[in-house]
């Protein structure tokens, strides 16, 4: 038992997060998310706008920490309308509520106080494009045809591409990718999950989606570089407000956006993906 603490306590600080409760909690996710589509999509879209809604207190509590005082209700009002508009008019609903929530939320900080008004407002923005705006992709997904088949495709992207970077990174990392910006994060970590991504969807458009695996192997190609620069923006993120991690509300993790920031980048690409092969039936 000694030997395996030692073992684990060397993995841990090589890549710089809690191994085993990371993947307790990540089953329990995966639980969460199949459970929910297969019962009913509702309950799916419910969890989403909450764990979007802690992600956005997340956010708000990160600024405050580099003194951007924002107001957390008006966020959480206008992601809850972005989502609910994704969720009962498509694509459409998403683009149209953004355009909706950006100004009313502009113009509400405008008049609670013109002080530090381009910081707050860009502030602001930022939070609404980045977490519910990406997250209406994943109600896309889940609100389709085959939202089962949909969402396993992203998760196994996203999933792949963490886990295989992840041990990559442990096990070869030599030469930092972006070590002004994420420290642990490293070229031999990348191949590997370009390697075990690329065949994961490969194996997922054949057996689960009943599809060609080189279209499958593009789409893992182009989920590890959306995943990854989802990673590299949260991590530049925390850098710039001088915080280790957004949260610690999940073990092994940190926050819900230490958690979800690969999937976020990753959402709208699988999403125009399914949309391209539907629309010239490829």
């Amino acid at each position: 038992m000694d030997d395996l603490h030692s073992i684990n306590e060397a993995i841990n600080k090589r890549a710089g997060r809690q191994l085993i409760p990371s993947i307790a909690v990540s089953l329990l996710m995966l639980g969460a998310i199949f459970g929910s589509l297969k019962i009913r999509p509702d309950i799916f879209a419910a969890l989403v706008w909450a764990a979007i809604i802690l992600a956005i207190r997340e956010i708000v509590r990160a600024y405050k920490s580099s003194d951007i005082n924002l107001p957390e209700i008006p966020l959480y009002l206008a992601a809850t309308g972005i989502l609910a508009a994704t969720w009962y008019k498509g694509i459409d609903g998403l683009s149209v509520s953004l355009a909706i929530a950006i100004p009313n939320i502009v113009v509400f900080l405008l008049f609670q106080s013109p002080k530090d008004f381009v910081k707050r407002s860009s502030s602001a923005v930022f939070a609404l494009f980045y977490i519910p705006f990406l997250a209406g992709f994943v109600l896309l997904l889940a609100h389709s045809k085959d939202p089962i088949s949909k969402i396993f495709t992203l998760v196994v992207l996203v999933s792949f591409n963490d886990t295989f970077a992840y041990f990559s990174g442990v096990l070869f990392g030599k030469h930092p990718m972006a070590p002004h910006i994420s420290p642990k994060k490293t070229w031999e970590g990348l191949a590997g999950a370009i390697v075990a991504t690329t065949i994961g969807a490969g194996l997922v458009f054949v057996y689960v989606l009943d599809d060609r695996w080189w279209f499958g192997a593009i789409v893992g190609v182009l989920g590890v570089i959306t995943a990854t620069c989802g990673d590299l923006i949260e991590s530049a993120v925390k850098r710039d407000l001088h915080i280790k991690d957004m949260g610690t509300i999940l073990p092994g993790h940190g926050g819900i956006l230490d958690r979800v920031d690969s999937l976020l980048f990753t959402a709208p690409s699988v999403w125009f993906v399914f949309e391209l092969i539907q629309h010239f039936k490829l």
